[in-house]
């Protein structure tokens, strides 16, 4: 008989919702996470810190182990610290720097993952990904997509605000990043994931044309859901490549070049994202991006996040050695450095001031 569908890896559980803490402890009971209550969670010093001294009282059985930083050192040491203690599953609770460390934590222990994330700064939260900073400057490593995800929109509200449009950016990003996949498939035939590409294109559209902020509980839904689906959207490619293109090459860049300058993940990308549209002559789609990340007050331009335009060349430049073997309309390009600042000015002038 043959195979008529195919297994997508997701989480059993995904809970957005106002209160979504309150139905923690039940959650985390559920048989396929932790019949027994042993838990390793690991906490940032922020927001995570705060809310283990509430959950420590409905999770007598826990184990709670800080987090410094996002680093592949904290992950290793987290995960060497976990290891061997019988525990049922890893809880990340923090934002994506924390979520990341306790990916690839568990993945190194074999235990499954719980996501609670406590902002929105980027689509990690739900990924096959841990990005951990290293000797190096900053890398990606697979791990298994979280068993649960929780997203508390209370929890949300309290976070910065620049987190939480952090991950607008990272949405929309989406919807340039299947542009150079459908790109490099009509240029060197790599194969094209059509259900991820849908997903992950519905994420971003579904957040750019929502006329809402973050001030609303329907936009932080629509948004917690668009990076959920991202993440899923990854699992299924088995790589990046749904949410991932020149617009993340770009945002690399900026990281390696320039490590002690560069802002939030999701306003590089966001920027690059609009700047990429606009190279593959996608004139009305980057006014439209400039638009929506004005809206929320996302930056539009490299001197919105304290980048030259001279800088931000040299870092569209350099964008494609960030990611050897992958395809997108800079490589398809492969533009001068005068050509990049030409057509950064036309930009510039295209989206006004």
């Amino acid at each position: 008989m043959p195979v008529l569908t195919r297994l997508i890896p997701s989480p059993v559980v995904v809970d957005i919702s106002r209160g979504a803490l309150d139905d923690l402890a039940g959650l985390l009971a559920d048989q396929r996470i932790s019949a027994s209550g042993k838990l390793a969670i690991a906490v940032s010093g922020g927001s995570g810190q705060a809310l283990s001294e509430k959950l420590a009282l409905v999770l007598p059985g826990a184990d709670w182990y800080p987090v410094a930083d996002g680093t592949i050192d904290s992950a290793v040491r987290l995960g060497d610290d976990i290891k061997g203690k019988r525990y049922d599953a890893v809880v990340g609770l923090g934002g994506g720097k924390i979520i990341d460390v306790a990916k690839y934590a568990a993945a190194r222990v074999g235990l499954p993952m719980v996501a609670v994330a406590t902002n929105l700064s980027h689509d990690g939260i739900c990924s096959p990904v841990s990005i951990l900073d290293n000797d190096n400057g900053r890398g990606s490593y697979g791990v298994p997509t979280p068993i649960a995800m929780v997203i508390d929109l209370d929890v949300i509200r309290e976070a910065p605000d620049r987190f939480v449009r952090s991950g607008i950016g990272d949405a929309i990003s989406n919807i340039s990043a299947i542009a150079d996949w459908e790109l490099s498939h009509r240029v060197t035939g790599e194969p094209v994931d059509g259900l991820a590409a849908a997903m992950a294109r519905t994420a971003g559209e579904s957040v750019l044309r929502h006329p809402g902020t973050t001030a609303d509980d329907e936009f932080l839904t629509v948004l917690s859901e668009a990076l959920v689906l991202s993440g899923i959207a990854m699992s299924i490619s088995g790589d990046t490549r749904p949410s991932s293109g020149a617009c993340h090459e770009i945002s690399h860049a900026f990281d390696l070049l320039y490590p002690k300058r560069s802002a939030l993940h999701g306003e590089q990308v966001g920027l690059g994202a609009a700047f990429a549209m606009h190279l593959r002559g996608a004139t009305e789609q980057a006014g439209l991006f400039a638009q929506v990340l004005r809206r929320h007050h996302l930056p539009v331009r490299p001197e919105d996040i304290g980048f030259s335009a001279a800088e931000f060349v040299r870092a569209v430049e350099y964008a494609p050695q960030t990611r050897p073997g992958r395809f997108t309309v800079l490589e398809h390009l492969n533009l001068s450095a005068d050509q990049i600042k030409d057509a950064y000015a036309d930009y510039a002038k295209a989206i006004g001031s």
